[in-house]
């Protein structure tokens, strides 16, 4: 079976008949996909730093890092009655950080990021069911930098979202214009579940005309440790506008809540809202431009506590595109965040500046 897959070749019977298995072939047949990227951010204002503050997976200062890569198998099931999975694994200091409870350390650089099985039943138009896990329904944003319009991720995909959840999906599409989705998940970034309830989320995509698409995504359920009570919500709407065939527009809003969160058992609030642009000069180059609110009421989502309620966090990220070959993506990146405390650079400055420069390959 080695020499078959390294050689492409097989022989039967009398040695007459051969198959010949090209890379394409082996691609197509297992849904096989691979992606790398890599990069090196470096920090204006905290050079001393290996660190950049309130940054995920860009978190590393001042060194070259292989944020990550991927291997993925997949086959997606078109019509009724068929069967497709999807498995894609992880590697890199990205995988440190969409972990879900009970797959794998903190600091492990592997992931299991999706596993899952699908099923398409003969109703109406097909209703779909996916189980195991998948990435969230969630944003604007994904994990991977190639399919952001910017290298660097916003606060609202740091802070205000989950990354993964494990479960059932049921999707419908109501129309040509409209489809809706039901989760019945774990919760947030959990496998092994840290509790006795589950989490409910629902998605409504609408496209009323080509140049313009909208989902409205909401998710309820309890995600403290051994607690079945004290819930979480969270509204998400994103919006896609395209006025002109280059041109895009990208608005991403939150509002979130979380039952006796902080240390005095208060409630926690969570609310932002980012706009990207992207423009496509020609085919070979790009430019995105990204802003960015965000609030953490209580300092809960962030992580900082109660001595940084009310904090509130900017962000301005330019950013070119070159794309070298059709595999090939080159991003240099320019990103100030800016905040109402003394957050950076060990709680000294409001303010962070950064350049960074990505590479992204496809296969």
């Amino acid at each position: 079976m080695l020499f078959l897959l390294v050689s492409g070749w097989a022989n039967f019977g009398n040695g007459e008949d051969k198959v010949f298995l090209s890379v394409e072939s082996i691609k197509k047949n297992l849904g096989l996909s691979l992606y790398l990227q890599g990069g090196y951010t470096y920090n204006l204002k905290n050079d001393d730093s290996q660190k950049n503050d309130l940054r995920i997976f860009d978190h590393k200062g001042n060194s070259f890092i292989l944020d990550l890569a991927q291997i993925t198998f997949s086959r997606e099931p078109m019509f009724s009655n068929e069967v497709g999975f999807k498995l894609k694994f992880s590697v890199g200091e990205t995988a440190k950080w969409i972990h879900s409870r009970g797959l794998g350390d903190k600091d492990d650089e592997f992931d299991l990021t999706e596993a899952y099985l699908s099923y398409i039943a003969p109703l109406g138009k097909g209703l779909r069911f996916d189980f195991g896990k998948f990435v969230t329904f969630l944003g604007a944003e994904v994990i991977e930098a190639k399919d952001n319009p910017n290298y660097s991720r916003s606060f609202l995909f740091n802070y205000a979202l989950a990354f993964t959840h494990t479960g059932l999906r049921i999707s419908y599409p109501l129309s040509d214009s409209f489809s809706t989705s039901f989760y019945l998940v774990n919760g947030w970034d959990v496998t092994d579940d840290n509790n006795k309830g589950k989490t409910l989320g629902i998605s409504f995509s609408y496209t009323p005309f080509k140049q313009l698409s909208m989902a409205f995504n909401f998710i309820y359920g309890p995600e403290q440790d051994r607690n079945n009570s004290n819930h979480r919500f969270l509204f998400d709407w994103v919006g896609i506008i395209k006025p002109k065939k280059n041109l895009s527009i990208i608005i991403n809003t939150d509002y979130g809540t979380e039952e006796k969160a902080t240390v005095e058992g208060k409630k926690a609030r969570w609310y932002g809202i980012a706009g990207i642009v992207k423009y496509d000069l020609n085919d070979f180059f790009s430019v995105s431009l990204r802003l960015e609110y965000f609030k953490d009421r209580e300092g809960v989502r962030t992580g900082l506590g109660p001595d940084f309620k009310n904090i509130s966090l900017k962000e301005i990220t330019l950013t070119p595109e070159f794309r070298l070959t059709n595999s090939v993506v080159f991003r240099p990146e320019f990103r100030r965040d800016w905040s109402n405390k003394k957050v950076f650079d060990f709680n000294r400055k409001k303010t962070q500046d950064t350049f960074a420069i990505g590479i992204m390959y496809s296969w």
